[in-house]
């Protein structure tokens, strides 16, 4: 017991070290927000990873999909790495620094308001961001306090208001910059920590060739016509394995919170780099989550009810077959996932609602010390509002996050990647898809027709057929203004914007 709380002590000490060192950097609104849009491609990257993974694919989503799909969940990590990661670098990269600078947007709202031409998406797309990033914040919580209580026999309801107390610190009081380095630091960690926890889980059922054998022994619920499903190569379920994929993977180029990590790009060596690492950063820490809760069975014991609790599955499996130590190499592992992406969830969403919803309709006057304040005081009860909903404790994780990726997902991945791309998007085609991603999932939540992964999924997926489907059919933007909004890409820096970022210098 003593070496784990060893461990998080030193874990929060250099947490909170690194927000008050980044205070002094942290005077400005674009400072705040956008670190100064002077990051490099390390710490851009492993912000970019860290806010993509934590203890919900860690805990909630390894330990379901491991559970239901096998040894094929991997397919989950490999798709967040070339579809989440790698295509969404070289995809939006280099255009969304650009024209996102072009514009001077802080925030996907500012951005949509300026592109299309009307301040009410400004105002809309705010409150969508600020209302359906909350869910997805209590989903980390339930995640990461799942595990505490495991490890240190803490009550669920303390650590869940220990770890909101934490982060609240670090972010209110260093903003952006804090967050990102503090990534960088998590995102080490998490790499050392998930090679170690393979190892031993593997070990603790003779090593990798027994352990897959035990598991091809494990006959299935769903298939049980298939003999050694959980080790196939698409396992039980292919179609519901490609809904889990599309969600967490293809969803990943409509979030906000992902987005806003390429407005911050120094310069073109950084968006190169940044897409190698960010990459081979999801292989190891995606891939390396659900090919680990493919084993859950192996240690997980079914509660009297006969149906899994899967919020329980990876701490109990942990417990079972980890020491002391490494349950507290655990713990910073996923304290680390967790809270660099509870970072970037708050500061995005406050963010949005300070300078798009709050200043824009009722303090246009708000000066940069104002905004800074309510940014920092939105940061605060946006972590309450997450608190009391992780406390609830009928709240699946798995169903808090697959609600949150399919509204945000739904609503923007087709608005802002044809604005990036194409003339021909129109505002009428942004509402659209803001109807259609927020009504599928909201119809699914109260009238449930599939999995929230699968309903998550087809809203992303539709998305990207409404927006060009609906701009066709709806007028267009004025010439003049797609003229000037297209011209940054043509600005000549050494070679075309379009090819080639500013040269900032080191």
């Amino acid at each position: 017991m003593f070496e784990k709380i060893l461990m998080i002590v030193i874990f929060f000490a250099v947490t909170v070290s690194i927000g008050v060192y980044c205070n002094r950097k942290a005077q400005n609104v674009g400072d705040f927000v956008l670190g100064g849009r002077n990051v490099g491609p390390w710490v851009t990257a492993f912000a970019y990873g860290t806010s993509y993974f934590s203890s919900v694919v860690f805990v909630g989503y390894a330990g379901q999909f491991g559970y239901n799909f096998g040894v094929a969940a991997t397919w989950i990590g490999i798709g967040n790495a070339l579809i989440g990661s790698l295509l969404a670098w070289v995809v939006l990269g280099r255009r969304t620094r650009v024209m996102t600078k072009h514009f001077e947007s802080a925030t996907m709202p500012d951005f949509f308001a300026k592109r299309y031409q009307c301040d009410a998406l400004r105002v809309v797309s705010s409150v969508i961001i600020f209302i359906f990033l909350v869910p997805y914040s209590a989903s980390v919580y339930k995640g990461l306090s799942g595990l505490f209580a495991m490890a240190f026999g803490i009550d669920f309801k303390w650590c869940v208001i220990g770890i909101a107390v934490l982060t609240g610190i670090y972010v209110v009081v260093g903003g952006y910059m804090a967050a990102a380095l503090n990534d960088l630091v998590q995102g080490v960690i998490m790499i050392g920590g998930i090679c170690v926890v393979i190892a031993a889980i593997l070990n603790g059922r003779g090593g990798f060739t027994a352990a897959l054998e035990q598991l091809s022994q494990v006959p299935v619920e769903s298939a049980p016509q298939l003999s050694g499903a959980l080790v196939s190569f698409f396992g039980p379920d292919p179609l519901g394995l490609l809904g889990v994929v599309i969600l967490t993977s293809l969803g990943t180029l409509g979030l906000p919170q992902m987005v806003h990590k390429f407005y911050t790009i120094k310069n073109e060596k950084s968006i190169k780099a940044g897409t190698i690492i960010s990459t081979v950063f999801a292989l190891i820490i995606a891939g390396g989550s659900y090919f680990m809760g493919a084993f859950g069975r192996l240690y997980y014991t079914l509660p009297e009810s006969g149906k899994p609790v899967f919020d329980n599955i990876v701490p109990e499996m942990l417990g079972s077959c980890l020491p002391d130590l490494l349950i507290g190499v655990v713990m910073i592992l996923v304290l680390s996932a967790s809270m660099s992406t509870l970072s970037s969830l708050v500061i995005t969403s406050s963010s949005t609602f300070t300078l798009d919803f709050l200043k824009h309709l009722f303090m246009k006057d708000m000066t940069h010390k104002v905004q800074l304040r309510w940014i920092r005081l939105l940061c605060i009860f946006f972590v309450v509002l997450s608190v009391v909903l992780a406390l609830n404790p009928n709240n699946l994780i798995t169903t808090l996050m697959s609600l949150s990726w399919g509204a945000l997902a739904g609503s923007f991945l087709g608005p802002f990647i044809y604005a990036l791309f194409w003339r021909g998007a129109t505002r009428a085609s942004v509402w659209a898809c803001f109807v259609t991603g927020i009504g599928i999932n909201l119809w699914n939540f109260f009238a449930p027709f599939a999995p929230p992964t699968t309903a998550g999924a087809i809203a992303i997926v539709a998305s990207l057929f409404v927006a060009p489907l609906v701009s066709l059919i709806t007028p267009k933007l004025s010439q003049a203004h797609l003229d000037v909004t297209f011209s940054c890409y043509d600005q000549t820096v050494p070679a075309p914007h379009k090819f080639m970022l500013d040269q900032v210098s080191e």
